[in-house]
């Protein structure tokens, strides 16, 4: 059988976060529907930060731990995101320079909204089976972030975001795929995609997005199931309750995944309300625990659920994991793989809940400074220098952690910087 999975994975969960139940109050939310989101804290990119700062600091730890033979097997660089920063462009090739990979390699970007991240993945799966280059590693980098800026007609700070504003976050998860699967093997043709044309949510300008939430959801349930039966299709003796003893969802917020999970699980299993609940809490809810954290990271979603559920599972034997990525417009896919605890304690020397820990706390005076300041980096600038002492205590908590921030974007070209 052919090895093949993520050999390693790391998550960047910003430089700074807000708790989010400080802002529903702060902007007179309903509480209850509030507490449905599940969500705890979310991530807030700073405006000397993008989504090339987001990906490189993900990806660096993972890179620095090769030896440089190794390393120079990286073949393939696939960036995955909805937050791009040119039309041309390809971020991939800022991340490439900034990792000082090897010229030899195959550079580029994919869209397809929350899914990116598992089309990536995918690709770079199946770079690695065809075997056209024995022992080559891919690196895939999804990274996504949210800025809610002022509108130009002003009075935009009191603009009704509603409940997306709490679950957008900034964030960015890297993954080695390879040969040597330690963190994840994944299961070779298990997968059902599933996918057709909808207009739940989308991004018609750079830096907004509009979109009809109440399809969306629908959206995204009719794509779980249906994604399911493809795979149970495809894979003999596939039950939902037995045959994954964890299950990874793309979590827009915990909320909807909840409802997705008990919906799956009335559907497939017939199962009650008592089975569900103990189910969810069991087998769900450890791969929302970084998510309640970082918040929504679009095309790096999935995987921060997976990094949660390695994190923060039971792996003293081998655990298959089901995984379920979605992306409006819409693509999906359900697959699985497996994980062990020799993978779990991998994983947990990258620290992923450490450097959660020790981000820097926004008040809320500080978030509404970046929601203004925001517009100064917004796509499309041709020449700014970012301010870094602007919030400059968030900034200078980064110092000694060789994190990488935006210096300047001069003729539209971004330069960066290393805090050291």
């Amino acid at each position: 059988m052919s090895l093949v999975g993520i050999e390693a994975l790391n998550v960047f969960g910003g430089t700074a976060f807000l708790d989010v139940a400080e802002l529903a109050r702060y902007r007179k939310l309903d509480t209850t529907r509030f507490e449905n989101l599940l969500m705890k804290e979310k991530a807030v990119a700073l405006p000397y930060e993008d989504p090339v700062t987001f990906g490189v600091n993900a990806a660096k730890p993972i890179v620095d731990a090769l030896p440089q033979a190794a390393k120079d097997r990286i073949e393939l660089l696939i960036t995955c995101t909805e937050s791009g920063i040119d039309f041309g462009k390809s971020i991939s090739t800022y991340i490439h320079q900034q990792l000082g990979l090897n010229r030899n390699c195959r550079l580029f970007e994919l869209k397809q909204a929350c899914y990116s991240g598992t089309a990536g993945f995918q690709m770079a799966v199946n770079f690695i089976l065809a075997n056209t280059s024995p022992g080559a590693k891919a690196l895939v980098v999804a990274t996504d972030i949210s800025r809610f800026m002022v509108s130009e007609a002003g009075d935009g700070v009191s603009e009704d975001w509603s409940f997306a504003e709490p679950s957008g976050g900034a964030g960015a998860v890297a993954l080695l795929v390879s040969d040597r699967p330690h963190a994840f093997q994944v299961d070779v043709g298990a997968n059902g995609y599933y996918g057709y044309e909808v207009m739940d949510t989308c991004r018609p300008m750079p830096d907004s997005e509009a979109g009809d939430t109440d399809l969306s959801l629908l959206s995204y349930l009719d794509c779980c199931e249906n994604a399911y039966l493809e795979y149970a299709k495809r894979v003999s003796n596939a039950n939902y309750r037995d045959t994954f003893q964890y299950l990874t969802f793309h979590t827009p917020f915990g909320g909807m995944v909840k409802g997705a999970h008990r919906t799956m699980m009335r559907k497939m299993v017939q199962a009650k309300t008592a089975e569900i609940e103990e189910d969810f809490q069991r087998r769900v809810m450890p791969g929302l625990k970084y998510c309640q954290r970082v918040g929504n990271i679009m095309g790096a979603t999935s995987f921060l659920s997976l990094a949660s559920t390695i994190d923060q599972g039971q792996f003293s034997a081998p655990r298959r994991l089901g995984c379920f990525s979605y992306g409006s417009g819409c693509c999906s896919e359900f697959y699985s793989g497996v994980v062990t605890s020799e993978g779990q304690a991998r994983q947990r020397q990258f620290g992923i809940e450490q450097q959660l820990n020790q981000r820097y706390r926004l008040t809320i005076e500080e978030y509404e400074a970046i929601i203004r300041a925001s517009s100064a980096v917004r796509f499309g600038v041709r020449n700014v220098v970012p301010d870094v002492g602007f919030i400059g205590e968030a900034y200078q908590s980064a110092r000694g952690k060789g994190r990488l921030f935006l210096r300047e974007i001069k003729e539209f070209h971004r330069e960066y910087e290393w805090l050291s």
